[in-house]
């Protein structure tokens, strides 16, 4: 059972078993990114995914892991290692997981949370409307989003995400 997973840079040739999750397209990049897994037993294997690296985030919850490239948003599943899901050329460029194990994405303008399938997104509500979106950091249950109002690009938003409830509330600056 995969219990760690984190971005690396190229491994040295046999420093690891490998494992390469590749789908083929003719739209692909050449560009790859790396993946180090670490199981219950501190065992150590990389995965190999098609992409710029953009984002890995670990769910207990729901037994999963997501990988996000510039290629594909991959769903590998905790038990196995296997590739369950995939989303061909992803908008998203922000990927996250709650304290309590829910998956958060992002694109440039929207946040959204995934069920235990790719598809089951849910949109969450911002109180504003949002442009160049970035998570930063969790801190207390809540995570530090940075953003843009759109269509008022001076106008620099530090908004925060509650972990339970979902909730968007602009980042009180006191």
């Amino acid at each position: 059972m995969i219990t760690k997973a984190d971005i690396i840079n190229q491994p040295y040739s046999g420093q690891y078993k490998e494992r390469i999750y590749d789908i083929p397209s003719s739209w692909n990049s050449p560009n790859w990114t790396w993946v180090k897994f670490e199981d219950e037993n501190f065992n150590e294997w990389c995965g190999e995914f098609r992409g710029s690296p953009m984002g890995v985030a670990l769910s207990k919850k729901h037994n999963q892991v997501l990988v996000l490239t510039s290629d594909y948003l991959f769903q590998v599943d905790c038990g196995n290692g296997g590739l369950t899901e995939y989303e061909s050329q992803p908008q998203y460029y922000c990927l996250t997981v709650t304290p309590s194990g829910d998956f958060i994405i992002a694109d440039y303008y929207e946040i959204e949370k995934i069920g235990s399938k790719l598809k089951d997104k849910k949109p969450l509500e911002s109180p504003i409307k949002m442009d160049k979106v970035e998570f930063h950091s969790w801190s207390n249950n809540k995570l530090l989003i940075k953003c843009d109002e759109f269509l008022n690009w001076d106008n620099h938003m530090e908004l925060e995400l509650e972990g339970d409830t979902l909730e968007i509330t602009i980042k009180d600056l006191t």
